[in-house]
């Protein structure tokens, strides 16, 4: 069998496969990483979690949906299966959804610092109303690389692909 000198010797949830305190709602520190290994190309990586479950504030009443972070990493990598715990967090937490699609990119960003970090919520209808909210952020870099990041950017998003949420 052969294997990548990748990181993991710091992920402690991957294999355990549970939150170490789900009952404590969300948070970065729910969020684990590993090193980039290509810092110096700029790649996007989306992360789609459809099954996404919170409680509406007001009336308790469950919301659900679809979570989308797409990002540019710079130093450090979301590892997938915190990503998904850190998502089942959610579950029993109270916010509106406005918040929860920017407290996922404050999180993503405190856990990874990416160069670029776009978070989609894409809430199913509730009393005949969708509710779709995007938060987005860019890190400041140096000139030359901060236009090649925006150059990257637009051309993620100007691609169309289906399998997008």
């Amino acid at each position: 069998m052969s294997r990548s000198d990748d990181e993991t010797g710091n992920l402690r949830v991957l294999g355990a496969g549970r939150l170490p305190f789900p009952e404590d709602g969300p948070g970065a520190n729910l969020l684990e990483s590993f090193p980039n290994r290509h810092p110096e190309r700029l790649y996007v990586i989306s992360i789609v979690f459809p099954e996404f479950t919170s409680l509406c504030p007001v009336t308790g009443q469950p919301d659900t949906g679809i979570i989308s972070v797409e990002y540019i990493p710079d130093s450090l990598c979301l590892e997938s299966k915190s990503f998904k715990l850190y998502m089942f967090a959610f579950r029993n937490h109270q916010s509106f959804m406005e918040t929860i699609t920017n407290t996922v990119l404050d999180d993503v960003r405190e856990a990874i610092a990416p160069c670029w970090c776009r978070v989609k919520g894409l809430f199913a209808p509730r009393g005949g109303v969708r509710i779709h909210v995007f938060a987005e952020e860019c890190k400041i870099l140096p000139p030359k690389r901060a236009a090649a990041l925006r150059e990257a950017v637009r051309d993620w998003k100007a691609e169309p692909d289906p399998r997008r949420a």
